[in-house]
This record gives structure tokens, C-alpha cells and sequence, in this order.
């Protein structure tokens, strides 16, 4: 059983700082769902920590049987411990620490092979709750992959992943990236770039989505960078005749990916 000065607790613990996760391409997977997902989707998981409590319920002894049977190593935490490290308020006594998913954006052309594109780009924004959304909303809108700016939150944020109820493993999130990295890229690839914009003349639904894009949403306070808007092919506004000055971003990101849902006939 594991101790607080255990090595393994201790990298654990520094799972936490953003840096730390970069650094080691890793991150912590929290939850019986969630853990469920990542060996569902087969994702690479190098170790899980359990409370002593963990077993007693029908879904963690389960859980247990399937990680062993796939040769993770499972460790045991001392009591009390586990809710400690665990971020959410009511643990479900496990955590995984799972690779992340390296990703250059050239392989999304295989991603993007048998249909149009229909990729996200991200800039700035600084909510983890509102970044785990917008991956929920893409992936659901079968979207094939979201694109991170630099200065944009990090996915692998536990608010984060939280948010995207398991959709970081099924749809690629490639984060740190700079202008100069993805707009050429779009180029290359035939995808015409649409920023969402408080303030452009057309409406989304008078936009043409039905071939290769990308749908580009910025930071909930001011939106996308003027430099980034831009280098967008097309601007687009959501139609609000109501009172409130604006959506929350992960709603009006949603809204333009099912816009092109409708169009595209799906």
C-alpha cells in the first residue's frame, strides 16, 4: 500500500501543474466512467491508484479485473490518501495516468479522408469548463479533430477533461499551436476558415459549410484575436434578438458546428 512519500504519489501530485503534464506527455484520468472510456477507446494507461474502497462496489471490482487483465499495475493507496490527490468533491476511488495523444496536424488529413473537413480552432479561450464543451460539441458533430492556439487553456486540465465527458478519447486535440502553424496548413489543405464574430454582416446559416472547414471561436471576453480573424476566409454572426449581448462561447461554437450539420444533410 502506498504512502505519501511514495515516488508514484509524489508524480502524481505533480500531475497537477500544467508544466509537469507537458513535460511528461501524461495526465490523470479521475472517475469509474472515465477510466471506463479510456480502456474502451484503448487508450495508453501506464498506472491506476485505487482507494482500499474501490473494490467493494460491483463497476470498481470490474474495473479492477479488466486493468489487470490488460497488464496495468495497480497501486493501493493508505486510506484517506486517495482523497487528497482526487479533484473532484465526491471521489470515486480511482485515478489513472493515462499518455497523452502526440499529434502533428498533417495526420488529420487521414482523419479527414472519406468526408469534408469540419475541424475547430480555438483561441484563447481560458475556461476549462468551456474548452471541455466545445470537444463534447465537436465530437458529437463529428467533427475530426480541435485545434489549440497558445494561450488557450489546457485540455488535459481536469475541469477540462471533466467537461468533455470522454470525448478526449475519441476525437484528436492538438494544443500549443500558432498561426503560423495552422493557417498554412488550411491553405494546403483546401479548408476555408470561419470565425465566429459579434460584429460581421452575415449570418452563419447564410455561409456555405458544406465543404472542408474550420469553424473558429476565441476567448470569452473579447473573441478572437484581430490577427486571427483576419486571416479568416469568412466571418459569421449568430442571430440574437434577445437582451444578452452575446452566447457563452462552447454554446456558439456548438450552434455554427450543428449549422453545418444541417447543411451537410446529416
Amino acid at each position: 500500500m502506498a504512502g505519501k512519500h511514495s515516488p508514484r504519489v509524489k508524480y502524481l501530485r505533480r500531475l497537477a501543474m500544467r508544466r509537469f503534464r507537458e513535460q511528461e506527455g501524461r495526465f490523470l484520468v479521475e472517475g469509474i466512467r472515465f477510466v471506463e472510456e479510456a480502456l474502451a477507446a484503448a487508450w495508453p494507461v501506464e498506472f491506476m491508484a485505487i482507494s482500499p474502497t474501490l473494490p467493494e462496489s460491483r463497476r470498481g471490482a470490474a474495473l479492477l479485473e479488466q486493468a489487470r487483465a490488460r497488464g496495468i499495475r495497480v497501486i493501493e493507496l493508505e486510506e484517506g490518501l486517495f482523497g487528497q490527490l482526487a479533484e473532484t468533491d465526491s471521489p470515486q476511488g480511482v485515478l489513472a495516468v493515462a499518455q497523452q495523444r502526440r499529434m502533428v496536424l498533417e495526420e488529420l488529413r487521414t482523419q479527414t479522408a472519406d468526408r469534408p473537413a469540419l475541424l475547430v480552432l480555438i483561441d484563447g479561450v481560458q475556461d476549462p469548463g468551456n474548452l471541455g464543451t466545445i470537444v463534447r460539441s465537436a465530437d458529437a458533430a463529428g467533427a475530426q479533430g480541435v485545434l489549440l492556439l497558445k494561450g488557450t487553456a489546457d485540455i488535459y486540465n481536469p475541469k477540462a477533461l471533466r467537461a468533455t465527458m470522454g470525448s478526449i478519447f475519441h476525437l484528436p486535440v492538438i494544443q500549443n499551436l500558432t498561426p503560423d502553424d495552422v493557417f498554412p496548413f488550411f491553405e494546403r489543405s483546401g479548408i476555408k476558415t470561419v470565425a465566429g464574430d459579434l460584429r460581421a454582416e452575415r449570418a452563419v446559416y447564410e455561409c456555405d459549410l458544406t465543404g472542408p472547414c474550420a469553424l473558429v471561436a476565441g476567448s470569452e471576453a473579447a473573441g478572437a484575436r484581430a490577427s486571427i480573424l483576419e486571416k479568416a476566409a469568412e466571418r459569421v454572426r449568430i442571430p440574437m434578438p434577445g437582451r444578452t449581448e452575446s452566447f457563452n462561447v462552447a454554446v456558439s461554437l456548438s450552434i455554427m458546428l450543428y449549422e453545418a450539420i444541417r447543411q451537410r444533410g446529416l
